[in-house]
C-alpha cells in the first residue's frame, strides 16, 4: 500500500492524515511480524525523534476505535497489533517466537454459535515453525 492509499484510508475513517498516524499505520500494515507498542516505537523513533510511546498507545488505540487496527493477545500480556486483513489465525512458533498469520474461514467458527452475539474471534496455534525444525 502506498502513501496516497494510506492518506486516503485515514481520511476514509474520518482522521487527520498526519505524519505520524501515516507512519504507524504504515509500519503496521507492511509489518508481519505483529509488533508491540514497544517494537512500534523502538523502530520509529530512529526516525521520529519527537515520537514519545504515549503517542504510539493513543495512536493505536484511535485506529482500534476506527476498525482499522487489531489488538491481538498473544499469550498472556503479550498484545501485539497489526493493519485489519479480515478473518484469520494466528501461529506462534515457539522456539523463534515469530508470529505467522494463517487463513481459516470464519463461517467455520460461527456456525457452532448460532444465536451467540460474538464480539470478536482470536485463534492462536502455537508449535514449532518451518524454520525451527
Amino acid at each position: 500500500m502506498n502513501n496516497e492509499a494510506i492518506v486516503a484510508v485515514l481520511k476514509e475513517n474520518k482522521m487527520r492524515p498526519s505524519f505520524i498516524r501515516v507512519k504507524i499505520y504504515t509500519l503496521l500494515v507492511e509489518s508481519r511480524i505483529h509488533p508491540t507498542v514497544d517494537e512500534i516505537y523502538e523502530q520509529l523513533s530512529k526516525e521520529i525523534l519527537t515520537l514519545s510511546k504515549t503517542t504510539v498507545y493513543n495512536t493505536l488505540k484511535l485506529f482500534i476505535d476506527k476498525g482499522i487496527v487489531r489488538a491481538i493477545n498473544i499469550e498472556g500480556n503479550e498484545l501485539r497489533f497489526e493493519a485489519e486483513r479480515g478473518f484469520h489465525g494466528h501461529f506462534k512458533c515457539r522456539v523463534c517466537g515469530k508470529i505467522y498469520d494463517i487463513p481459516m474461514g470464519e463461517d467455520v467458527m460461527t456456525k457452532e454459535l448460532e444465536g451467540f452475539m460474538i464480539d470478536d474471534i482470536q485463534v492462536l496455534v502455537s508449535g514449532v515453525c518451518p524454520d525451527c525444525e
